[in-house]
């Protein structure tokens, strides 16, 4: 196979790193945010490492890398996730729409996003519609596809939202790929590690821990210490066999009762996320006990992303056989009222808007769809003859205006950005 460069941006601990790595991806570039994940970074590869805003071109130069292989990221998960207030665009944090621009300024042959399974709700529909759009635009096909980490070899659940595109010569050898699921349990994954110091219950342990793992997660710097989730995640894990409540600095010992319910270490939890045991999945974190918690707990695991790079590897390699492009070609709509709106000349009522998109929705169903698109979309209002019209306006986004609001709060929260 041909050699393939990469750059990467919100790089994080090399989830994504390691994964693209070992499907053949050179990186000529891994730009991170954190300081603690980019030290990760460097103490497990001699790579080119640029540590700070992605979007601070004052910390790397796009214009350096037009022509790339690849553009792949996993940009922040915080303005998307069910856990959190689901803010979108208007979040500091949201860079999502940011990569797409960067794809048109960088034009690499393939860009590959992840993120969490929030991105694929109903509230950002309108949102992934304007990717999909703003990348047609560009050039580019491209697919969303929700992927479990534990189809790919990795004992936990994980969901993932990944989007890929590429041009169209390319995307006819685009395959998503075949799925390899984990045939163990978390007590398969980790006995070993629970009887490394001599603790004579480990055996035991792994018999009850029968079940693939919740979703781990990292979290962030705006909230406490390690520990394994929120409440439901946290009573599956007792359900395993696993205290919840913080993360261990050492495996139970000899000394430990035999049906101790022990807390994980940063090693376990990596061997849940697809670090090793295999050489090749090797991997060092740098940092105290949180700090290399979340790193491991907000990455992408290697063996999924090794799984989508070579697929995307394949593609750019023209590997297999290719497929007519009618095949490739993506028409799914994301959703109709916005297309309705985008495609407006000027202001349309809501008996208009609701015939142009096909969808059945009455006015209280039509007002909320509307407050729902407003969060992500500048839309104008006016009293019409006819009734009240709207007029989409502008998306809300950073894409990377100078002057945009995002800016400034980013500079006021990043302390506790991560």
């Amino acid at each position: 196979m041909a050699e393939l460069s990469a750059v990467e941006i919100c790089a994080g601990a090399g989830g994504q790193s390691l994964g693209l790595e070992l499907a053949g991806f050179e990186h000529a570039l891994a730009v991170e945010l954190d300081k603690n994940a980019a030290d990760t970074l460097r103490a497990n590869r001699d790579w080119d490492v640029q540590q700070g805003d992605v979007a601070d071109e004052g910390i790397w130069n796009p214009k350096k890398y037009v022509g790339i292989d690849l553009l792949a990221g996993g940009v922040p998960c915080p303005p998307f996730s069910i856990a959190g207030k689901q803010l979108g665009a208007t979040d500091e944090r949201d860079l999502f729409a940011w990569a797409v621009e960067l794809a048109g300024k960088m034009q690499p042959r393939a860009l590959l996003l992840e993120n969490v399974r929030g991105l694929s709700m109903p509230r950002f529909s309108a949102y992934r519609q304007h990717v999909k759009d703003r990348l047609r635009d560009l050039g580019y096909w491209s697919d969303w596809q929700l992927l479990h980490a534990s189809d790919y070899g990795v004992p936990q659940l994980r969901p993932r939202f990944v989007l890929v595109a590429m041009r169209h010569e390319d995307a006819q050898w685009f395959e998503w790929p075949e799925k390899a699921p984990y045939e163990g349990t978390v007590g398969s994954a980790l006995q070993s590690l629970m009887a490394v110091n001599g603790w004579r219950g480990a055996k035991a342990w792994a018999k009850k821990a029968n079940d693939i793992a919740p979703t781990i997660v990292g979290g962030s710097k705006k909230h406490g210490g390690a520990d394994l989730g929120p409440t439901r995640a946290k009573a599956a894990w007792r359900e395993l066999g696993v205290d919840p409540m913080g993360v261990a600095d050492a495996p139970p010992s000899a000394s430990d009762p035999v049906d101790f319910m022990p807390k994980l270490t940063t090693e376990m939890v990596s061997r849940i996320q697809g670090w090793g045991p295999e050489p090749e999945y090797e991997w060092t974190f740098t940092g105290r006990k949180t700090t290399r918690y979340r790193q491991i707990g907000n990455a992408f695991p290697p063996p999924v992303a090794r799984a989508v790079g070579t697929s995307i590897a394949n593609a750019l390699n023209h590997k297999g056989e290719a497929k007519a492009l009618a095949d490739v070609e993506n028409e799914v709509m994301h959703d109709h009222l916005y297309l309705a709106l985008k495609d407006a000349r000027t202001a349309l009522t809501e008996r208009e808007l609701v015939k142009l998109s096909g969808e059945r929705m009455d006015s209280l169903a039509f007002e909320r769809r509307m407050a729902m698109l407003a969060r992500d979309f500048v839309i104008d209002e006016e009293e019409q003859l006819g009734g009240r019209a709207y007029r989409l306006v502008a998306f809300k986004g950073f894409i990377g205006q100078e002057g945009h609001e995002r800016h400034v709060r980013f500079a006021e929260m990043r302390s506790r950005i991560s």
